[in-house]
């Protein structure tokens, strides 16, 4: 899968577990274009999607009409990608 400027911007911010704004306030992208990569990179098990403030997973159960309500960080397939591409 080949990975578009906007989704190896939000992959980069995803080495730790991070809430909707930061990815926002560290990508600069708007809300709708990083709703869209985050759903396409959590379909490619790219991202896990995690309750906002807690540890705990709530992959693949999220509500992705709220998607803003919970934080994120990169699989191990998706840190591989981005070493990979040395983005």
């Amino acid at each position: 899968m080949k990975l578009t400027s906007s989704e190896k911007s939000i992959l980069r911010e995803l080495i730790f577990p991070e809430p909707f704004e930061h990815i926002q306030e560290e990508t600069g992208l708007g809300f709708g274009t990083i709703r869209d990569d985050l759903i396409k990179l959590i379909n490619h098990g790219f991202i896990e999607v995690y309750e906002k403030y807690s540890s705990s997973s709530v992959s693949p159960f999220y509500d992705s009409d709220n998607i803003d309500q919970f934080s994120f960080k990169a699989t191990k397939r998706g840190l591989k990608n981005i070493q990979n591409h040395a983005i």
